[in-house]
């Protein structure tokens, strides 16, 4: 039995993350509608804010919050922390088991900064938890009281991590570090201060002790925050099947503008969560993301095309880069299968698949991965006229 360790672990600490992410999210999602939907109790009552009465699954829900807590402690209490760890632990371990462990495929680029492995780890590393430093420094400072200014400054700051992130480490490998800085923050929000201070709460109303308000305040204010880089980090989790962003020359400003986009957008159901109706944030999502599109359709001339590139130029050009990888038994250490299915090793296949080059390695230069076999911009040129002639095989 030939039983592939690597790939089973990555496809399950994948599917994990995906599932305890979907959790999480739809979670956060449900609650900042649920707060932003509460009305004020009939009749009065001491304590609650507010109330929601709701219809689903064949059964009717009443709802109601406390801003402090209930006169007595429920026999039983749902903490929900469970979906938020799960989601960073299993991006995490798969962080270490594809980009890490396989840091010479996935993480490193040679052409952008030439790491050994341990400083590819010890850079990433640096930038997710140094990430979370800087974000809580500002949410403590005194501009975490100033809700809009805190959001440009915290923009500009993942911006200038990308702009980095870009320079130094492959295209997918970049892009999983920003969200990884995101997922970091928005899980410690959990961890250090939406979870401790329910405890508090809980804590204060069995000893008989007034509860701090503040405390839930704080929660409230970093629950918003996540939820506004909801839609960022969700891009950035599927952005490795997008090479047009990632391998772009601009990558981390695509970047910026798409996380704009994705957060005005989600501004847009928090006012609407409100009775609030501002199409413009709606309206402004969407002309970032289109504005992306555009950006990404515009590159540097690539070295002058040949004419009448033969085709046994490209299928040595392909071989020598391509086939270690792509071919239907792949002699690389990293793969014991072609990805996505694309396999270069024959001339059909190099016909198949020659759009897939193109965008892969001629217009986004996003692979070979790494740039593991140090291709040359003539060589990618020399694909580009061949594919432009009609990838002809003859």
């Amino acid at each position: 039995m030939d039983y592939d360790v690597a790939t089973w672990l990555n496809l399950s600490l994948r599917w994990l993350h995906v599932i305890a992410g979907v959790a999480w999210i739809g979670a956060s999602f449900y609650f900042v509608w649920l707060d932003n939907n509460l009305r004020p109790p009939v009749p009065e009552m001491e304590g609650v804010k507010g109330e929601l009465w709701a219809v689903h699954g064949g059964g009717f829900y009443h709802s109601q919050k406390y801003m402090t807590a209930p006169d007595h402690m429920p026999g039983h209490l749902h903490w929900f922390k469970w979906e938020a760890y799960t989601t960073w632990l299993s991006g995490f371990a798969l962080l270490i088991v594809l980009y890490y462990v396989g840091a010479p495929v996935y993480l490193i680029d040679a052409s952008k900064h030439a790491f050994s492995q341990a400083g590819a780890i010890a850079t990433g590393l640096a930038f997710i938890f140094g990430g979370l430093l800087v974000y809580e420094v500002l949410c403590r400072s005194p501009l975490g009281q100033r809700p809009r200014t805190f959001g440009v400054v915290w923009f500009l700051a993942l911006t200038g991590a990308a702009y980095a992130l870009t320079h130094l480490f492959s295209d997918r490998g970049a892009f999983i570090h920003v969200g990884a800085i995101i997922g970091t923050c928005m899980v410690g929000n959990v961890f250090l201060i939406i979870i401790p201070n329910q405890r508090k709460i809980v804590a204060d109303m069995l000893a008989g002790r007034p509860v701090d308000p503040r405390l839930g305040a704080m929660g409230k204010q970093r629950s918003m925050h996540n939820t506004h880089m909801t839609l960022p980090v969700i891009f950035i989790m599927i952005s490795n099947h997008y090479s047009a962003v990632t391998g772009h020359h601009l990558a981390w400003l695509l970047l910026a503008l798409i996380s704009a986009g994705g957060a005005s957008i989600r501004y847009f159901f928090v006012l609407r969560h409100h009775g609030i109706i501002k199409p413009d944030y709606l309206f402004l999502g969407a002309m970032l993301i289109f504005g992306v599109s555009l950006i990404a359709s515009v590159r540097p001339k690539a070295t002058a095309m040949m004419s009448d590139v033969p085709f046994p130029v490209a299928q040595a050009i392909v071989e020598k880069h391509c086939v270690t990888c792509h071919a239907a038994v792949p002699t690389h250490r990293g793969f014991t299968a072609p990805p996505n299915g694309a396999a270069f090793d024959t001339p059909a296949g190099m016909a198949r698949y020659a759009p897939r080059i193109q965008q892969m390695a001629v217009d986004s230069k996003s692979m070979p991965l790494g740039d593991e076999t140090h291709i040359t911009d003539e060589e990618r040129a020399q694909l580009g006229a061949w594919i432009k002639a009609g990838a002809k095989t003859q």
